[in-house]
């Protein structure tokens, strides 16, 4: 997977790696419900898109209720949006003393997992990336996003006690999709992005790169998401995760982060995902495509992506769109 990195940096005319997975329920006339609920459903979602779509890779359900859930958290579901947490189970340091790591298993973990293997076994021609939460994200769903924030100033004892159970069954969640013959995840740090770079640096940082110190090797490879507004200001904190690849949302000029992307180090980013592939236009998905490739296709480590995972009811025709756009945008170079 490491060469499968370089050969990605190394090549001319480049594949585009969104965030593409909850569409597929689209494909297949099922609600989101249905697909979060079984596994062969999954499987067979994440192969239509596969074959439907020329990605570098393809990417599993990006479902970042899923490891919160399994610590007890509640969960909203709906038909037609990714499901989200309600509330929040930890509140003080007792109940942060009390929270128990939960086996893999619990929760949805079982069948995401039997997803994954199914999955891997019938896309054999580009990598296959499993879709988890980061340790601090994960940590905030179970305190309460607005709430951790508070804990981060003031109680920074609780936050810690949170992260390390976190960031523990992270470890053992994602060595499961290792063995279910998976090539990578992406892990989703959103919620870091609304932190200080200080912040960031004590209670995001060293868990995220435990976690990669655990489970990287030459065959299974990290990509760090982080779409918060700040990560431009925090790339130091970012870079020293140790990640293999780095996925940036669209709150951030993206040619800018490029210019602090050490170059053999993967970035990818940024078209909006609410704003172009859901409420956007063919034509104005290949406007936004065509500039956002101008401005970085001259930084050889850059491959163009969605800035955070492809809303479920987001349109073909926009989705369609933009992979045209990708390879209109080669071809002509190749002309020139």
């Amino acid at each position: 997977m490491r060469e499968w990195l370089n050969e990605q940096r190394d090549v001319s005319e480049k594949k585009a790696l969104p965030v593409l997975s909850f569409p597929c329920i689209q494909l297949m006339g099922v609600s989101v419900k249905e697909l979060i609920s079984n596994s062969e459903t999954q499987a067979k979602g994440i192969k239509l898109i596969a074959d439907k779509c020329d990605c570098a890779a393809s990417v599993s359900l990006m479902d970042l209720s899923l490891e919160a859930e399994c610590f007890g958290a509640e969960i909203k579901f709906s038909d037609d949006e990714v499901p989200t947490v309600t509330g929040c189970i930890v509140t003080d340091m007792e109940s942060a003393d009390k929270l128990i790591v939960p086996p893999i298993g619990a929760g949805r973990t079982s069948i995401y997992l039997q997803a994954a293997e199914k999955a891997a076994a019938m896309i054999t021609d580009r990598p296959f990336l499993g879709g988890v939460i980061g340790p601090f994200s994960l940590a905030s769903r179970l305190t309460g996003v607005s709430e951790s924030m508070v804990f981060c100033y003031e109680e920074p004892e609780l936050m810690h006690i949170v992260l390390s159970k976190a960031a523990a069954f992270l470890i053992s969640y994602i060595n499961e999709y290792k063995k279910a013959g998976v090539n990578g995840i992406i892990m989703a740090e959103p919620v870091t992005g609304m932190l200080s770079p200080d912040l960031a640096k004590e209670f995001s940082e060293p868990y995220v790169r435990k976690i990669n110190e655990a489970v990287k090797d030459e065959s299974f490879i990290v990509i760090y998401h982080n779409c918060g507004n700040s990560t431009i200001q925090m790339i130091d904190s970012i870079l020293a995760t140790k990640s293999d690849a780095f996925h940036f949302g669209n709150a951030i000029n993206m040619a800018e982060m490029m210019k602090l992307i050490p170059e053999h180090i993967i970035a990818m980013g940024n078209i909006s995902p609410a704003e172009q592939f859901r409420g956007g236009t063919p034509e104005s998905i290949r406007k936004v495509t065509l500039e956002l490739l101008s401005e970085c296709s001259k930084y050889p480590n850059f491959i163009i992506s969605s800035g955070c995972d492809i809303p479920p009811l987001s349109s073909w025709d926009n989705i369609n769109a933009f992979f045209a756009s990708v390879k209109e945008f080669y071809i002509n170079q190749e002309k020139q």
